[in-house]
């Protein structure tokens, strides 16, 4: 790679690690599902009125939408505001990896590689060391951002038979289903009144996290990174994603005094060290003498 795409790829990993730690800020000011609402709201518009249409079937990006806009970030928001860590939830939600490929052989017929097991199974002990640590705050909040990772399986996989051939106009086209869904889920669970409060009590903090999250996080991210898979190939530009966990658990040590224990070490080495692995190139030779497809690496939120 050249040298300012390896610099876009590490900024797009440091975006998408601190974005953790802003998403605990934009929680201090919004109920979750308001705020993953207001989230795709700000990236959807206005750019959906400029980026033209999505070019892939609309199903592909209702399902994309629901998966990834609704359940994972949905899921998330509230695992975080139920008392996950910020920088935790970076390394738990890195689970999607294993999902992802579980999900690619039961949807997609795709046989996993024997070192795609051994990732998984590496990276799972990771996840669950990480939901024994006693910084971890509730079950319920590791479940949820657990799900969330299960939910964003199911969208690599929408993703992958969608094959978007402008990845930031997808996800601005994919950023118009979630909103609506969200706000009405929030009246209920939330309350009315606690939306209404937020929103009559904007300040800089919250609005600046929703501005990072929805223009930083979803469409720079997404934007850069699909930049960078037309580029080169993915398994060139994936293990960039490996740094996610790390620059989120560094920004919320650096920036909320998170805590991290000799647990959160070893689960942090055990999920990385297990999508390295299930990262890792096959000989030429066995790939030209392999006829089945497998799961792709998977890129970082």
């Amino acid at each position: 790679m050249k040298p300012v795409h390896v610099a876009l790829a590490v900024v797009v990993a440091a975006v998408w690690g601190a974005n953790f730690v802003v998403i605990d800020v934009g929680l201090r000011d919004f109920p979750p599902l308001l705020f993953s609402a207001v989230r795709f709201l700000l990236a959807a518009l206005p750019a959906v009125f400029f980026v033209g249409p999505p070019r892939v079937p609309w199903r592909w990006v209702i399902a994309v939408g629901v998966a990834l806009g609704i359940m994972k970030f949905g899921m998330l928001f509230i695992g975080m505001h139920e008392g996950l860590p910020a920088g935790l939830a970076s390394l738990v939600l890195q689970g999607q990896a294993v999902f992802t490929v579980l999900f690619a052989a039961v949807l997609l017929k795709e046989r996993p590689r024997r070192v795609q097991i051994v990732g998984m199974v590496i990276a799972a002990a990771g996840i669950v060391l990480a939901g024994l640590d006693s910084t971890a705050g509730t079950l319920g909040g590791f479940l949820l951002v657990v799900g969330a990772g299960a939910c964003w399986g199911v969208s690599n996989i929408a993703m992958r038979r969608a094959s978007p051939p402008d990845t930031f106009r997808f996800m601005v086209w994919v950023s118009v289903v979630p909103p609506v869904p969200l706000a009405l889920i929030s009246l209920p669970f939330e309350g009315w009144d606690a939306d209404l409060r937020a929103l009559q009590h904007l300040n800089v903090s919250g609005v600046g996290a929703a501005l990072y999250v929805a223009w930083g996080a979803t469409l720079f991210g997404f934007a850069a990174w699909g930049f960078l898979l037309r580029t080169y190939d993915a398994p060139t530009v994936a293990p960039f994603s490996l740094l996610v966990p790390i620059f989120g658990l560094a920004s919320a040590w650096v920036f909320q005094g998170e805590r991290m224990t000799a647990l959160t070490y070893c689960a942090t080495a055990l999920v990385i060290a297990g999508i390295a692995v299930g990262m890792l190139r096959r000989p030429k030779k066995a790939v030209a003498l392999e006829s089945e497809p497998t799961a792709a690496p998977v890129a970082a939120p």
